[in-house]
């Protein structure tokens, strides 16, 4: 009888278990969910206002919104713009240090229709 009851059991649990792999604790986050870097982030992002505040993963920066280029730290005041699109902005080691290297999204395919 028991071995039947550890069956049922574990047929129960199966489910919540693949589930719980699906979304994660630590990686594979949605949105406003908090987080310590954007490779935990499913959009990429990890976005914190000031920095004082808690990072949460939130979308990538859309073609005409504010941007950051891509940083080793893995946190941004502006996240990285989506795919296809290229941040025009000050990428020199003077504007990272001093959190002024933010620009705006842009697609390249537009300069090269004009």
């Amino acid at each position: 009888v028991l071995p039947a009851c550890l069956l049922l059991g574990l047929l129960l649990l199966a489910p919540a278990l693949s589930a719980q792999h699906e979304r994660g604790l630590i990686f594979n986050l949605d949105i406003g969910e908090l987080c310590l870097q954007s490779a935990q982030c499913k959009t990429g992002c990890c976005h914190r206002a000031d920095g004082l505040s808690l990072a949460r993963c939130v979308p990538k920066a859309a073609e005409s919104q504010e941007c950051s280029p891509k940083s080793i730290y893995g946190v941004y005041y502006k996240c990285p713009c989506e795919r296809g699109l290229t941040c025009d902005a000050d990428k020199t080691i003077v504007g990272s240090i001093t959190n002024k290297n933010f620009g705006v999204c842009k697609d390249p395919q537009d300069s090269k229709r004009r």
